[in-house]
């Protein structure tokens, strides 16, 4: 059995992940939790991920934290061949994984029978040449004249799937967007499990979590980070909160302005992530802050009453 918590970014995944693993354990299963959130895979990246610490861990292990550093760089392809590892060695050891992430991408990639097309490095290299050269909003601009279902779901700024999507539609022939299959599971016995948080209280915890991050020195750990080439990595220097400090070390900003953009692109991506989880039926939502929370996902996940609702 695989246990899967999904749901936007500050609705509690991780605490949930640690207190079920305890749960689980406490009734003589042991478990373990398998990180999808493509940003605590890089080591150093620990205030503006709000990646769990040791004691927040509580003694729970914890595959696919900090195991790359920030010059490298975390394709979903390589990223599904390390968690799918994790979730076998799991199972070899009859130990159940709790998949945690806030990306329906991430997710499928490891739950879903999903194939990834190729990749050229000499086409890849050229359209990131291209992205730092033009910006993402003209490549963007060209995805939309060669595929206009995937323009219509990738952000413009996010250079990094813009010319993901330009691959594969050169690469292939075909339309970047019909490479995404249907929902079917790749491995056994899949419970998903999401957390809904009513989207004003998502907001408020999420304007929360910001403040938290720059009073605990978000701008030291980027400040740290850049002079260990963090500007040269192309997923990490485009985290949420990394790239807006990064502008602000850089004089593009101001520190307020920065923190402020923060939290507004945090709540813009956490209200894609939802949109996007909330697409896939197979997902039974809880209370976020139901008094019986863990309870209620052992009743889903729980060998007698796995997929069974919850109260």
């Amino acid at each position: 059995m695989t246990v899967v918590l999904v749901g936007p970014t500050a609705s509690g995944k991780s605490g949930l992940a640690v207190a079920l693993a305890r749960a689980y354990a406490a009734a003589g299963r042991p478990a373990e939790v398998v990180n999808a959130d493509s940003m605590l895979v890089y080591r150093g990246m620990d205030v503006g991920t709000a990646k769990p610490s040791a004691l927040e861990r509580a003694g729970v292990v914890h595959h696919l934290v900090d195991v790359l550093d920030v010059t490298e760089t975390a394709t979903v392809a390589q990223f599904q061949a390390l968690a799918r590892a994790a979730v076998a060695d799991c199972l070899a050891r009859g130990v159940v994984p709790v998949l945690v992430g806030g990306s329906a991408l991430y997710v499928r990639a490891v739950v879903d029978a999903f194939e990834f097309p190729g990749t050229d490095p000499v086409v890849r290299g050229r359209l990131e040449r291209e992205l730092e050269e033009l910006g993402p909003e003209a490549l963007h601009a060209r995805l939309a004249e060669r595929d206009p279902a995937a323009a219509s779901r990738i952000e413009r700024a996010n250079g990094r799937r813009v010319v993901r999507a330009l691959e594969v539609v050169e690469l292939t022939g075909r339309p970047y967007a019909a490479e995404l299959p249907e929902r079917r599971y790749a491995l056994p016995d899949v419970v998903q499990i999401g957390l809904d948080v009513p989207r004003p209280v998502l907001d408020e915890r999420i304007r929360a979590r910001v403040d938290a991050m720059w009073a605990a020195g978000l701008v030291d750990e980027v400040r740290r980070l850049a002079d260990h080439g963090l500007r040269d990595g192309v997923t990490a220097s485009r985290a949420l909160g990394y790239r807006q400090v990064l502008a602000f070390l850089d004089g593009e900003t101001d520190e307020a302005s920065a923190r402020e953009a923060t939290v507004v692109g945090t709540r813009r991506f956490a209200r894609r992530q939802d949109s996007w989880f909330r697409k896939d039926e197979r997902i039974t939502w809880l209370a976020h802050d139901r008094p019986d929370l863990v309870e209620a996902a052992l009743v889903l996940a729980g060998p007698e009453g796995r997929g069974r609702p919850a109260a």
